[in-house]
């Protein structure tokens, strides 16, 4: 899942910052309800001795194949082996009796597409993954990143290489597959795929039509993603989509999350003397940019991150009862989640972190004048940036955040350019403020009381049981509006990968039990999400 970038619109954007709380490791929470897996999310699923019947003869073979699928490197812009990646994938499905194709377009990594029909069927199911991955360093890796290593555990606690043979006779909960997107996000079309193999050796029989979505390019900030999607709208057509990125809740227990917030992004310079200038010569005389900015970024935002920009929340929408509701039935996990980032507190102590990703949110991402430490310099900057990150909710949007955040700017004395301001301005301006904004994309949400999310619910809840966490939202941020709007349907997201995964850094990795329960999820929607979406 991508870091949001300039005028770049991904999939699953800034998630890794958003969702910093999942690099916290499983023993954090060891005592937190549901975390172990196997008093498990299967206990309650009729079709649990047969799926580990098939599981304890398929283990091996399912880690073989996503190891060969892990090597092919997957940076997007490695456009030959993003090819070989799509051409895997097409495999894959043609194994499993889908109808594949590739849609290819100049400039960008095919789109994988499949079809499964199924007589009878009155609703067509729409599954997007994506098959690219984050650039590496091998060099900060332990085993090479597209070379997948198998371990008896997690690395950081002597997890020690073992061959895939080991799982003819063990279930491997707690291994680890070790390799670039191992967890983000090939591991929900692997588990798409176990899945359609277990309803097969069973001869269960699907209750929807599915289409297969698998984009290549998310990580570069999917910029053709909408308009092929426009251009294939009858290839594409359904009554729902499941978007499948991410991690599972903290404790191991599964979530459905039915919205994400929207996203804005902006670069700010604030300009101050030509040149550096001696600080004793010409400070309190020369105004210093540094300065500015601080007390600029101040009137934005307080101390418990609420915004203080005049009229922000004046089209947040409440959240409805059941929506209230479902937060309060998560588990909750402030305090060890201050424990485990070595914090006293956390910016408004009054609201749970569930609570709180509901609302919007302004995050200063990254400062920058001068310099500090050895390379301190006793002189006024002649500039200062900072970088900023705005998370949207429904029914905001990026154009009127971003005239609401220039209007503030002007009410603070700022002239805005949208360049290096010339010398004349420079000289006609006293304060001056360069803004180079991202495109950003709107908030979405799905109703939990929608047909298609009731349904979804039913049916995960046929495995997962009380253990399915339901999230209006999540804290991250996808363009998940503008799926919805194109395809003119709703949109749920299932993640299914351990939260400890390193996603975007070096050594990522999924652990095993993770891929048996997204195989089983994927199973019990496929057999019985029809019955229960009318």
């Amino acid at each position: 899942m991508k870091r949001a970038g300039k005028n770049k619109s991904g999939l699953f954007v800034l998630w890794s910052l958003s969702f910093v709380i999942f690099s916290l490791t499983s023993s954090s929470f060891s005592s937190l309800p549901g975390d172990r897996a196997r008093e498990n999310i299967l206990a309650s699923w009729g079709q649990r001795q047969e799926f580990e019947s098939f599981l304890a003869s398929k283990r091996a073979a399912i880690v073989q194949e996503y190891m060969e699928f892990l090597a092919i490197p997957n940076v997007a812009a490695d456009r030959e082996n993003m090819r070989r990646n799509a051409l895997f994938i097409q495999a894959m499905l043609e194994r499993r009796g889908v109808r594949a194709s590739l849609i290819e377009q100049e400039g960008c990594p095919p789109l994988v597409c499949g079809e499964l029909v199924v007589p009878g069927a009155s609703k067509t199911l729409l599954l997007y993954a994506h098959y690219d991955g984050q650039p590496v360093n091998p060099s900060e890796w332990t085993s090479p990143p597209w070379k997948p290593v198998l371990r008896d555990g997690l690395l950081e606690e002597g997890g020690k290489e073992i061959p895939v043979s080991v799982l003819e006779k063990s279930s491997g909960e707690e291994f680890r597959l070790y390799a670039r997107s191992a967890s983000d996000d090939k591991a929900p079309i692997m588990a798409v795929a176990a899945a359609l193999d277990f309803l097969r050796s069973r001869s269960l029989e699907l209750s929807i039509n599915v289409k297969f979505l698998f984009e290549g390019e998310e990580e570069a900030g999917s910029p053709h993603l909408l308009g092929l999607l426009e251009k294939n709208k009858s290839l594409l057509s359904g009554h729902g989509i499941l978007l499948c990125d991410g991690p599972v809740h903290q404790t191991r227990r599964p979530q459905i999350v039915f919205g994400a917030r929207g996203m804005l992004d902006l670069e700010m310079t604030v300009y101050g003397p030509k040149r550096a200038l001696h600080s004793g010569h010409y400070g309190n005389w020369a105004p210093n940019p540094a300065a500015l900015l601080a007390n600029l970024l101040a009137t934005m935002r307080d101390s418990r991150g609420k915004i203080l920009i005049e009229n922000f929340y004046g089209d947040v929408v409440p959240l409805t009862a059941e929506e209230r509701q479902a937060i309060a039935e998560a588990p909750q996990i402030d305090a060890l989640l201050l424990q485990e980032f070595e914090l006293a507190w956390s910016e408004d102590q009054k609201y749970r972190l569930e609570q709180r990703i509901m609302l919007p949110a302004m995050n200063i991402r990254g400062l920058e004048s001068g310099h500090v430490e050895e390379k301190a310099a006793n002189a006024i900057p002649t500039e200062a940036k900072a970088s900023v990150d705005f998370r949207l909710v429904p029914h905001q949007t990026p154009q009127k955040v971003r005239e609401l955040v220039e209007k503030h700017f002007l009410k603070q004395g700022f002239h805005i350019v949208d360049s290096t301001p010339d010398r004349e301005t420079r000289l006609k301006h006293p304060r001056l403020v360069k803004l180079e904004w991202g495109e950003g994309y709107p908030p979405a949400r799905t109703p939990m009381s929608a047909p298609f999310a009731k349904a979804v619910v039913h049916s995960l809840e046929k495995v997962a049981g009380p253990s399915l966490i339901k999230m209006p939202s999540l804290g991250g941020s996808i363009p998940m509006r503008g799926i919805m709007d194109v395809l003119e349907i709703d949109a749920i997201l299932l993640p299914i990968v351990n939260h400890d995964n390193n996603q975007h850094g070096p050594n990522e990795n999924l652990r095993l039990q993770n891929l048996w329960e997204g195989i089983a999820l994927f199973s019990s929607l496929f057999a019985g999400l029809g019955k229960h979406w009318l």
